[in-house]
């Protein structure tokens, strides 16, 4: 998107430097709802061509221009959770939200040039995998509803605006998100904790220690992948500890040449197999107590763009 300031000077408007600031806090936004950075993308860029299409004088009489894109940003949004659910049912295999980076990894993988968006998104509790999970539970209304109040402490009359119910049903809305969010949270681990139970699990993988491998996951463990019919992967979910370990003793087997690195993956302890510089799985993990309960393999390639050195 171009735009040009109406100023002779090289300054940019005010009026249009406010609007343009407002594109941090839309990625965020969006990225939450939907899971995807691509996804985001498209929505702002929406969200901002629906702006310019307005009259200048049309724009002047918004009171608030920040609080306009979000509303438009949020129904284009929840217009597009109503149809992802088709979507989802000819997706090839399960479907895990795209995985971001952390911050400092974003640019190092960058030699200069603009930042991408997805560097800008605020790795906190609301972007981690296992939160990403259980806002897939949740309907388009009550996810718009929760992510909007919850998140971003937008009031219920702000909130009904976008989704287009009463107040009083949005609070509604946002206190049934609430519940099935706690009824998946796990007992709370020190993030060095969940760091060195990872890190254990990187080692115990490596080393091809199935015993070690077992010690680490829950018995109930399950692991997902994600490889979206474009390379292969398991099109259900891997269930129960000992299954899950000898599942990645049998992939490591396949792939001896791969290198696993650390990393941060949605701002928590994570893996990526890289070959030659290029990554073709990132692994998020969701760890209750002392074991891991959860682990997410995204092996799409279109969703490991920005992992990629």
């Amino acid at each position: 998107m171009s735009v040009q300031s109406d100023l002779g000077d090289g300054r940019l408007d005010p009026a249009l430097s406010a609007v343009l600031s407002e594109r941090r806090q839309l990625i965020n936004l969006a990225y939450r709802l939907l899971g995807s950075v691509a996804d985001a993308e498209d929505v702002v860029q929406e969200t901002y061509v629906r702006w310019y299409a307005m009259s200048p004088r049309q724009r002047e009489d918004i009171a608030s221009p920040g609080g306009w894109l979000t509303r438009v940003a949020g129904r284009i949004c929840l217009d597009l959770l109503g149809s992802a659910r088709a979507k989802r049912e000819m997706y090839v295999g399960e479907w895990v939200p795209e995985p971001l980076p952390d911050r400092m990894e974003w640019f190092s993988g960058r030699s200069g040039g603009a930042v991408d968006p997805a560097d800008r998104v605020t790795l906190d509790e609301s972007v981690n995998m296992a939160f990403l999970i259980v806002l897939e539970s949740m309907t388009p209304a009550e996810r718009v509803a929760f992510i909007l109040h919850d998140v971003f402490h937008y009031s219920f009359a702000e909130v009904a605006e976008i989704v287009g119910r009463t107040p009083a049903a949005c609070r509604k809305l946002a206190s049934s998100a609430r519940r099935r969010m706690r009824g998946q949270q796990a007992p709370e681990t020190a993030a060095a904790q969940r760091a060195g139970i990872v890190r254990d699990f990187k080692q115990a993988w490596e080393s091809q220690d199935i015993e070690a491998l077992i010690g680490l996951l829950d018995p109930d463990a399950t692991t997902i992948t994600d490889g979206g019919g474009l390379v292969g992967a398991q099109l259900h979910p891997v269930e129960g500890g000992e299954q899950v370990a000898r599942f990645f003793i049998d992939s490591a087997g396949t792939a001896p040449d791969l290198t696993i690195l650390e990393c941060k993956v949605n701002g928590q302890p994570g893996l990526v197999l890289q070959r030659d510089g290029v990554a073709l799985s990132v692994l998020a993990f969701d760890v209750a107590g002392d074991r891991i309960k959860h682990i997410w393999a995204v092996l799409n390639p279109d969703k490991l763009r920005s992992w990629t050195l």
